[in-house]
């Protein structure tokens, strides 16, 4: 089984290696590999490094001859579990699979990592092996959200990484939003909206108008369009393509997100289950049903993005079936093509020197307009 981040393919070209923790996800690692499999042959260009029990994984794998030469299995004995405490993992955790996917980004022979383990635990490792970026306060977990947009989706940040966000930790979400908007979804200048309880200048936190007096004034430096405050009805809009919010309500709005659509999806069941009529009625449109249930299907948007880290670590859901696991390595896969991780730095780093310059321009302000009075 071959491994290495640069590995020749048989065309000669240069393999992206993608780091997969095999235990981490609720449904167990034969989910993990059959999504493996699924992305393998949707990306025929990539190589794999599978970490977990290499018995199991060796098992699961002997099926598959065909991909044998496209991973590698790393053995680690233990597992994160989803109770685990992230403190307990950042102390106890090297021999872990989910220790050892990070590892593999940090040692250069992966390009990105995927796990569909506790969250907590996962950021946290994610931060001790691979360090944040210089200039990253507060990493921040990116997803796509289902919008009537072209591309079908916005990006929202932060979704729980961090409860808590100052302005300039906003500022910074609002760059690395709209860095993995340009590489994710090849959005060329995304616009960017804060999340406020209302569009009107006059509302919200004074943390909220400090943020955005910053976002304004580094829209350049961060090659996007700042378009000022959205609220909860513009997640799926047209009208924005990066939200920016602190942890606390991005993660209400992605689980309230999460569980109206399961209710869209279970009320429509039920009512073309109703009777004769609603089945004869469901047979009509199914092709158009078909379409709704691709279109709302939440596996298609598995992988939150931890942004901010010397390098690209990947979220799938916890319960993720191997569709959603498929997604979220594909994902991955995409991020490392476009070096994303590299265009990141440079984002943030251009966008907080334009962030210090309008905190001390607004700083001044303040003392001219104290002095006045």
């Amino acid at each position: 089984m071959a491994s290495g981040t640069s590995t020749p393919t048989t065309e000669g070209a240069t393999r992206v290696v993608i780091s997969v923790d095999a235990m981490g996800g609720d449904r167990g690692p034969a989910a993990v590999v059959a999504g493996l499999l699924i992305s393998a042959e949707m990306l025929p260009e990539a190589g794999f490094v599978l970490h977990g029990d290499e018995a199991e994984l060796s098992r699961l794998l002997a099926r598959h001859p065909a991909i044998l030469d496209r991973v590698t299995l790393r053995h680690a004995p233990r597992a994160v579990s989803m109770t685990d405490k992230p403190s307990q993992v950042m102390r106890h955790g090297d021999g872990t699979s989910m220790w050892s996917a990070i590892d593999s980004v940090k040692s250069g022979e992966a390009r990105a990592a995927v796990s569909c383990g506790n969250t907590g635990a996962l950021m946290a490792v994610s931060m001790l092996r691979l360090r944040k970026l210089p200039g990253v306060n507060r990493p921040a977990i990116a997803c796509y959200w289902p919008s009537r947009n072209p591309s079908g989706f916005n990006v929202m940040l932060d979704v729980g990484a961090d409860i808590k966000a100052e302005a300039a930790d906003l500022l910074q979400y609002a760059a690395m939003g709209a860095s993995y908007a340009r590489n994710g979804m090849n959005i060329l200048r995304p616009r960017v909206g804060l999340l406020n309880v209302g569009t009107e200048d006059h509302k919200g936190r004074a943390e909220l108008h400090e943020a955005a007096r910053q976002m304004a004034a580094a829209a350049q430096a961060g090659d996007y369009d700042y378009i000022g405050f959205v609220e909860g009805s513009d997640l799926p809009s047209d009208r924005v393509d990066v939200i920016v919010t602190d942890g606390f309500t991005g993660n209400i709005a992605l689980k309230t997100g999460e569980g109206t659509a399961k209710l869209i999806s279970d009320f429509l069941r039920e009512a073309f289950n109703a009777g004769i009529l609603s089945k004869f009625a469901a047979l009509l449109a199914l092709n158009s049903l078909k379409r709704l249930q691709k279109r709302m299907d939440p596996r298609r948007v598995n992988g939150g993005v931890f942004l901010g880290l010397n390098g690209t670590v990947v979220k799938s859901h916890g319960s993720a079936d191997e569709t959603g696991i498929a997604a979220a390595i594909q994902l991955a896969h995409r991020l490392a093509t476009a070096d994303f991780t590299q265009r990141l730095a440079a984002r943030v780093a251009s966008a907080g020197r334009a962030g210090q310059d309008a905190a001390a321009e607004g700083h001044t302000d303040g003392q001219k307009a104290g002095s006045s009075e």
